[in-house]
């Protein structure tokens, strides 16, 4: 599961640009570490952290894959799972609180630098948090297909938000769906509620339908 949680997280916030060039760069990644992201993070020394100096993605730099280890290493020493660090409390929390806690939990270290702080997003600068939402759905979502893992069990399907890309937001707006114009949380919010009106326990499994029209719609009629 460890390998999974990793994997995908990275994969997450790795994930801006051509389709085939993230998958190319996530493979690369889990290459470095051995294809066994768990047992590396937890056990790798500092001498093993040079490889990945050349590791770059568009904006995603060295200094910033280094900080991801530095986390990784510290909070798998800690705790068996990354679900703990979306899990501010015991009982009843929002996805908004969850993304926030973890915003500050992933940045704790003290040697964070400012520029790394932009590939996870938060909803307290309003961001849309598409590749943390996407990241959570993976993690969370469960069906009889087997799409996501649904490896985590203490967040409810039923709370998860949309993964909003230029794609979902324009064919939510020409479905209705969402009346806000900036693509930002609280169009999330807007969105994400309105599907649950339509499927109150599984919302984000639209999010299949509307990024596929979206995509489709691009190839037919020419949109970017």
């Amino acid at each position: 599961m460890q390998d999974i949680e990793i994997a995908g997280f990275w994969t997450a916030m790795l994930s801006w640009g051509q389709r085939k060039t993230i998958i190319a760069k996530a493979n690369e990644l889990v290459d470095l570490m051995d294809n066994a992201p768990h047992d590396f993070v937890v056990n790798h020394q500092e001498k093993d952290r040079k490889k990945f100096m050349s590791f770059k993605h568009r904006t995603f730099q060295p200094d910033d894959t280094l900080y991801f280890l530095a986390f990784f290493q510290k909070y798998y020493q800690e705790y068996s799972s990354l679900e703990s660090a979306f899990m501010p409390r015991r009982g009843e929390c929002t996805v908004k609180d969850r993304l926030i806690y973890f915003h500050n939990q992933f940045f704790g270290l003290p040697y964070v630098h400012q520029r790394t702080k932009k590939h996870v997003s938060t909803p307290i600068r309003k961001s849309s948090c598409k590749r943390l939402n996407m990241f959570l759905r993976w993690m969370v979502r469960r069906d009889k297909c087997g799409v996501d893992f649904g490896l985590w069990h203490n967040i409810k399907m039923s709370d998860l938000m949309i993964p909003l890309d230029v794609h979902v937001f324009r064919v939510a707006k020409d479905l209705g769906l969402l009346q806000r114009n900036r693509s930002d949380w609280q169009a999330v919010e807007e969105l994400s509620d309105n599907l649950r009106r339509l499927d109150p326990k599984d919302p984000v499994k639209y999010d299949y339908a509307l990024f596929s029209m979206g995509v489709l719609e691009r190839d037919t009629m020419g949109f970017p």
